[in-house]
Formats: structure tokens, sequence, C-alpha cells
């Protein structure tokens, strides 16, 4: 049985624990606050720049696009996008576990045919440690650090020109959206080849404007930035995404620590009421025996 100094000692060790965890917890919010208040300025941007190209298709029935060329996989690219500091919960396994399926899908392609981009430095390091069937290219860990518009054009330009080039004929992303705070749903995407079909569904947008040069020059315009902003919008979503994760793991370590201290508490005084009792025994037997 731990003596009362060895209780007190952990006790002030859960405490100072629950100190830092709940700190963890106040610094994480604010810059899940300032992550949220990043997507909803972008999110008016993209969704107007959506609409427009949504707007375009539906009145522009022979449309083609390099991007949008449908072939058979044979060489493909996948963006992994993970944190780069730990104290999540599960948020950099669930992505890695869906980097696992992934190419567990495309283990019939060889190594040099399967390119991974990853963002984070937690995804990073863990393919590079797993050895993994693949290329690895570039490092992007700071753009998890503070996701920014040009480092999310420098990515999206090197996959559209490999695409363009025929280098790699499918780009997948995977990556954490963010629900709600709590919620975080592991999720994958195509980002290339282009739907055109898709984003055009559903809508019946006649418009009469005067269009320079012509509709199909401005689509092969639209089209690029609507990938640039995809994958800005993805950083952005991951990033909320992290600090939610973290925001609620370290809630539930906080009170973990709240329960553990109760235990400890009860402990702690459940013995020293022990000692007390001995001593009073060991007094009462001692003046019993000079009488």
């Amino acid at each position: 049985m731990a003596s009362l100094k060895e209780i007190k000692g952990r006790i002030a060790s859960v405490k100072s624990t629950q100190k830092i965890t709940s700190a963890m917890k106040m610094v994480a919010s604010a810059k899940l606050r300032k992550a949220q208040q990043q997507i909803d300025s972008f999110l008016p941007y993209q969704q107007k720049l959506n609409e427009m190209l949504t707007s375009f298709l539906s009145s522009v029935t022979d449309f083609e696009s390099n991007l949008a060329e449908v072939r058979e996989v044979k060489r493909v690219a996948i963006v992994v996008l993970s944190s780069n500091s730990s104290l999540c919960g599960a948020f950099n396994s669930n992505v890695v576990k869906l980097l696992k399926e992934a190419l567990a899908k495309y283990k019939h392609l060889n190594r040099d045919d399967i390119e991974i981009y990853p963002i984070g430095k937690k995804v990073e390091d863990t393919v590079r440690k797993m050895n993994l069937p693949a290329q690895i290219k570039g490092s992007y860990i700071e753009l998890m650090d503070k996701p920014h518009f040009e480092g999310a054009k420098q990515v999206a330009n090197e996959l559209i020109a490999g695409f363009s080039q025929k280098k790699i004929d499918k780009v997948e992303l995977l990556y954490n959206h963010s629900k709600t705070t709590a919620i975080q749903i592991p999720t994958v995407e195509q980002y290339l080849p282009v739907r055109l079909e898709a984003q055009s569904a559903g809508h019946a947008i006649q418009t009469d404007y005067l269009i320079e040069p012509d509709k199909n020059a401005i689509l092969s315009s639209l089209i690029p930035r609507s990938l640039h902003s995809k994958i800005y919008a993805v950083l952005l979503d991951s990033a909320a995404a992290e600090q939610g994760a973290r925001v609620v793991a370290m809630q539930i370590a906080t009170d973990n620590a709240g329960e553990i201290l109760d235990g400890l508490t009860i402990q702690y005084n459940k013995q020293r009421q022990q000692a007390i009792t001995s001593e009073l025994l060991d007094i009462i037997g001692g003046s019993e025996a000079l009488k």
C-alpha cells in the first residue's frame, strides 16, 4: 500500500498535469476560433466561384477539358493531410488508416507509380518510417502551421501539371473533415480528374451574359482556380478539424485527471484516518498499561 507521502506526491503530479491539459484546451480553443474565422472568410469566395463554374457548365454542353479526362489509372497521386503535433486523439491515426487503405487499393501498381504528397509533420514522419511502396513528393510541414493560399496553389499547380502531362492519371485527397468541434470525419475525395457532370448535375441555370472571349476560355480559366481554392479549403478544413480534435482530447484528459484526483483524495483521507486511529489506539493502549 502506498504511503501518505507517495499519495500526496501523486496528487500534486496529477494536479500539475490537469493544469497543463486545461491550458492546452484553452489554446486549442483559441486556434479553433481562428481557423473557423478563416474558413468563414474564404467560404463565400469558394461558393461564388463554384456557382459561376456550375452556371457556365449548365449552359455549355460541348465543353471538354484535359483536366476532366478519365484515363486508366496507371499512376496515382495521394495528398494526405495530418497535423504537425500530437495530443489530438485519433486525428492522425485516422488519416494514416485512410492512406493504408488507399495503398491497398492500388497495390497492383509499382512503387514508382504511386506518389504521396504528405502535408503535415506526423504523416510525413510516418510514411518515411514505414517505408511504404510509394514515392514521397516534397515536404509541406509549414502549410499546416499556417495555411496560406500561395502554398496551396503551388501544390495544386504541381498536381495539375502532372495530370495535364499524363504523368498522373488520378489524384485523391485524404483528410479529416471538421463537421463540428467534437466530430471529425475521415474523408477521401477525388481531386483529378475533375467531375464536370457532377458539378453541373441538378442545376439548370440559364444565363444571357455577354462573354469575352468565349465560354470555353472562361471555363478553362475557372477550373484551375477552382482546383486552387479546393486545396486551400481542404487545408483550412483539416486545420479546424485538428484543433477541434485537440479541444476534445484535452477536455477528456482534464476530466480524467479530475476523476483520478477524486480517487486519490479518498484514498489519502482513508489512510490518514487509519493512521490517526492507529495512533489513538497506541495512546489508549499505553495509558491502560500504566494503570
